[in-house]
Order: C-alpha cells, then structure tokens, then sequence
C-alpha cells in the first residue's frame, strides 16, 4: 500500500467511496462558486458522484461560509491528477495542495502509518479505530514532521480478495495472477509469504487487466470494487476480512500555515465533523455493499477455520518482517499495546 498503490487499496476508492452500482448516490449539484481568497487544491482517486466527494463538497461549503470567503476547497476527483504517487509528486511541486490518499499514499508520507492496515492484526474496523484514536496524535506528529497537516480520517472499509475462481484457501491463490498496487511494500510481502507471484500494475489498469486476463484476481473493499466497477470483471469475493484499509485528507503545512489562525480553527473544526459523517456512512454502506455484489451475482466464498488460521499466521510473519522497513518496532509495540488491553476487556485474543 505504500507509493502510490497498495493495501489501502487498491484501496483507491479507498478512500471509501461508493458510488455506482446500486449504492450511487445522487451525484452533487454543483452550481457556481464564489472563489475564496485562497483555494487549497486537493486531488484524490474518490469517484465523483461518490459518497466521499458529496461530503467533501458540504464541507467545503461550510468552510467558505464560516470563513466567508478566506478559505475554499477546491477537490479533484476521480484520479484527474493522476494516481497517489503523480500526486505527491505535484504536491511537492507546489502545483496540488494536498491530496485525499489512501494508505498507500499515506505511506509515502510517513511508513509508519501503514502499521493501521498489515494484514490480520485487527479483528475489526472498531480496533483500528480506537488505536488510531489512542495513537492519534503521535500519528499526528509524524504527518507534521513531513510537512503535512492531517484534516481528518476516511475509513475505506473492510479489505477482501476478489477473483474470477473461488479462492478457499491459500493453495488456491497459487495458480491465480493476483493483482499488486505496483509500488505496495505491504501487500507484496503478503502476497509473495502466500506464495503468490504478483502482477504489479497501476490502479487505473485494473479493469482492463482483468478483461485481458493478465490478472485473475485482485483485493480492495466491497465498497471501492463497486464504485471502480471492478466486480464486472471478477465473480468471488472470499469471505475473509484481510485487512481495514484507511485514508485520510491531509494538507501541506505550507498552504495550512498560510491561513489565519481563525481560519485554521474553523478548517479543523468543520473537519473533524464531517469526517466523522463520512466514516459513519462508510461503515453503513460497507454492508449495503456486499449484499450489492450478491445481487450482481458474485459468490460469496467461505473458508473454513483451518484455512482461515493459515492466513493469519501469514499475517502475524509479515507483520514482524516488516519492522524496521516499513515501520518501527516502537509503533507496532504501541499498537499491539492497545490491542491487548482491548482483547483483555472482550475476552477475546491477539490474531
């Protein structure tokens, strides 16, 4: 997930946005705007019409009206700018402000973010929450220290495999050509521990890939395989949580450090509201999703137990094989950390 590809994702609609097929919303009416005195520029790969850029669109609106005028969002759709890595190159450039990303995206800023998606470390998108939340402000500072200024957190849902044969175990990954967001350190070492060989390609060749054949299978949220209009090309989804892809708005210091400091509260403010908005229309429409898919005729494949021990094992390997390369040993402790004194008060234990 890391560069401009990865476990969030293809996360790329990562950013958890549903849009199309049976969970379209209305697309937003966008009349005339009045330009604000300064535009902060953001792309991202969230299609238009979709959940995420509708709420984007209301926040913008209640920016430019409680700043009247300073300040305005001016948001790119549908990868217009390119994909997560042409982005941050523009960002460094100075020609975007900033960019809502995915993990992989995120990752490129800072890796050790990327500790919130490794596969089978959590047992639900409430544990990544509540150790984004106890984490957040070391998370926070990390963002900074690159030069960057968090506006908030989009979750982009619950990560499955979705190929054209059904996948029942790891041995079946074998003779599938799966999918890898070229560039993803994190969905590599996962795929090739599975014994996979990945086929590493752009998130906007996907759909042809699948068409062509070049690729059998692929991972993303039930949520983004719709709104990519990827679930056209594939006919299972293997019933198995690998991991909760997330994502976030994040602004350059430079341009967040250029407003004035009422203007910088009441971005932050109005933010933190309408992420929350979105994150709760994810999680709901996470569900309405997959039942989406079965009604276009996707199987949903089930594993059994054993099989599913399997892949957590996976996932507990890459886990600590990745400290030191893709995060430290200090962030994966803390996580874990808060992890077990969840699963102490459940009852419940470490995958």
């Amino acid at each position: 997930m890391n560069g401009s590809r990865g476990f969030a994702q293809a996360l790329i609609a990562a950013a958890a946005w549903s849009m199309g097929a049976g969970l379209a919303l209305d697309a937003i009416a966008a009349g005339p705007k009045q330009k604000a005195k300064i535009e902060i520029k953001i792309a991202t790969i969230a299609p238009e019409g979709s959940t995420w850029m509708r709420i984007m669109e209301e926040l913008d609106a209640e920016v430019r009206t409680k700043t009247a005028g300073e300040v305005g969002l001016k948001f790119y759709a549908s990868g217009v700018q390119g994909d997560e890595a042409v982005v941050l190159r523009k960002i460094r450039a100075g020609q975007l402000h900033g960019g809502g990303l995915t993990g992989v995206g995120l990752g490129e800023i800072a890796s050790d973010l990327r500790v919130l998606e490794v596969p089978f470390t959590f047992e639900s998108m409430a544990e990544v929450h509540a150790v984004r939340d106890s984490l957040g402000p070391a998370f926070e500072r990390m963002l900074r220290d690159a030069g960057f200024e968090l506006l908030g957190w989009s979750d982009v849902g619950t990560v499955y495999l979705f190929t054209k044969e059904q996948v029942r175990s790891a041995d079946d990954l074998h003779r599938l050509r799966m999918w890898l967001w070229e560039g993803d350190p994190l969905a590599e070492a996962f795929l090739k521990e599975l014994g996979v060989s990945p086929v590493p390609l752009p998130i906007t060749d996907v759909v042809t890939s699948l068409q062509t054949g070049m690729i059998d299978g692929v991972y993303n949220s039930a949520i983004a395989c719709i709104a990519l209009q990827w679930f056209t090309r594939v006919s299972a989804m293997t019933d198995m949580p690998v991991t909760y892809s997330m994502g976030a708005v994040v602004v350059t210091r430079k341009i967040f450090d250029s407003l004035s400091p009422s203007a910088q509260a009441i971005l932050k403010e109005s933010s933190r509201e309408y992420f929350a908005k979105l994150n709760e229309a994810t999680d709901r429409e996470g569900a309405q999703a997959i039942e989406v898919l079965k009604g276009k005729g996707i199987q949903i494949v089930p594993l059994a137990e054993a099989d599913k021990g399997s892949f957590a094992k996976v996932g507990a390997t890459v886990r600590e094989k990745l400290v030191g390369k893709l995060y430290t040993r200090e962030t994966l402790d803390a996580v874990l950390r808060v992890l077990d004194g969840l699963r102490t008060e459940s009852g419940s234990h470490r995958p």
